[in-house]
């Protein structure tokens, strides 16, 4: 894998704020007017798919906050919160189980949160065996769960294989010890090595390492040692995340606006995140995510079956997502819907035997086209126009031709290349593919600007 260069001036002249575009739609425009009955109807609509699908679970609990943290958490130091929490997910499996295709299997499952590890490895065995009552898993189903090393117990490890995972995600932000304090979450860097020995003792078969660049304290020099020392254990993904200060909506995050690094600062450790991980062969998949060209992430995009979900890069491109747990958000082809984000509203609807969506949308003919059109850039780097336009039913170049038009100061920057046949990222433009998606999104708006992050 030859080494990416990162201009710093493009960076700069395109950091702007923008969607993830973990959805199209993005999650900004869900809205409480789409109520329940409606999406009642698409998922008994859904039902008639028989294609795998995929099962998220939030576990929201923490024990304390990392004030960078931009997650839907509860903070709390007691551990019967769990045995509780886990009583209402059984009541929600149980209340969407007879709405859905009962003879599909689940190819993927995963778990997020928060910390899913907060649970105690007996309830991590009960809730895997809650989820197995209910629903078929695939022989190779691919089981991921995040896990916070400062929590984790070699029970932990061998209670998640015991129940089908099989791939681990670990948070560890940066190894410096300054940094650590000053965002609230000391993790020494012989913890984080021996979870991973855990890990791959009880037969793990991929690990995914999470950083984050831009935080408190950091240098490019404190944070080449972190991934000096990180690339030394050899995980078989990457995922480098931009710190999204976005103190607006989550208010710890006010702590940290004294101590941040300059923007060049932010800038050069971006440059040298993508740069030493590409020289030590691992893929640039997109945005945030890296992976061995062994890996199944980089094998999916270069199959062109990548795709992207409220998870980040997947590898089951299509899948339709049934999430459970609060604010989780689950997705099918015409719908997306999220669950009530604070637990006492969440408890109360199940505890009225009532599903907990609070928030959806429904996709309109447009939104299905410019998804597409807007995910192939995010996980495949290119357009195919004669392909696209037999698979969405219309004439791609004509349908866009406004956005296409739009994209003359990319590619004379040397982002995108645009012939008569389709449109290619270059390698510069990997780094920008949030500003390429952009140009196909017919939402955004500058008074929407403020509700997302910067690209980087």
């Amino acid at each position: 894998m030859a080494k990416l260069e990162v201009d710093i001036d493009l960076v700069k002249k395109y950091n702007i704020p923008g969607p993830r575009y973990t959805s199209y739609p993005p999650a900004t425009l869900f809205t409480p007017e789409v109520t329940w009955p409606t999406v009642e109807e698409h998922i008994v609509r859904n039902r008639q798919q028989e294609r795998e699908m995929s099962l998220y679970f939030h576990l929201p609990f923490c024990r304390s906050l990392c004030w960078f943290c931009g997650c839907t958490t509860v903070i709390t130091k007691d551990q019967g919160k769990s045995a509780e929490y886990l009583k209402y997910l059984r009541r929600e499996m149980a209340l969407m189980a007879p709405l859905l295709n009962p003879q599909r299997r689940v190819g993927q499952l995963h778990f997020g949160g928060g910390t899913p590890t907060f649970l105690l490895p007996g309830e991590m065995r009960e809730l895997g065996r809650m989820i197995r009552g209910q629903f078929q898993m695939a022989p190779d189903v691919e089981a991921s769960v995040e896990v916070d090393p400062r929590g984790v117990t070699p029970d932990h490890v061998q209670a998640l294989n015991e129940i089908g995972f099989n791939r681990l995600s670990m948070g560890v932000q940066d190894n410096d010890a300054e940094v650590q304090r000053a965002v609230h979450r000391i993790q020494p860097r012989e913890m984080t090595e021996q979870v991973i020995r855990w890990a791959r003792e009880a037969g793990f078969t991929s690990l995914n390492i999470d950083l984050i660049y831009g935080l408190p304290r950091q240098t490019v020099e404190s944070f080449e040692r972190t991934l000096d020392e990180t690339l030394a254990l050899q995980p078989d993904r990457f995922a480098v995340f931009s710190y999204a200060h976005v103190p607006w909506l989550k208010h710890s995050q006010r702590i940290l606006e004294k101590l941040m690094p300059p923007p060049e600062v932010k800038l050069g450790l971006l440059k040298l995140c993508i740069e030493k991980l590409t020289s030590a062969g691992y893929a640039y998949i997109g945005m945030d995510h890296f992976a061995k060209e062994t890996d199944e992430l980089a094998q999916a995009q270069a199959k062109n079956s990548l795709q992207r979900n409220f998870q980040g890069y997947s590898t089951h491109g299509g899948a339709d997502i049934y999430s459970f747990g609060m604010s989780a958000i689950s997705q099918t082809d015409t719908i997306y819907w999220q669950n009530l984000k604070e637990l006492p509203q969440y408890y109360g609807a199940l505890d009225n035997q009532k599903l907990p969506q609070v928030k959806a949308y429904v996709l309109t003919a447009d939104d299905k086209v410019r998804r597409q059109a807007i995910m192939r850039v995010m996980c495949d780097r290119r357009l195919e126009f004669t392909d696209l336009s037999r698979r969405l039913g219309v004439d791609f170049k004509t349908y866009f031709a406004r956005e296409l038009a739009s994209l003359a100061d990319l590619e004379a920057d040397g982002l995108v290349r645009v012939t008569d046949t389709g449109l290619e990222v270059t390698p510069a433009g990997r780094l920008l593919i949030r500003v390429i998606a952009m140009r196909f999104d017919a939402y955004l708006a500058a008074s929407q600007e403020r509700r997302f992050s910067k690209v980087i």
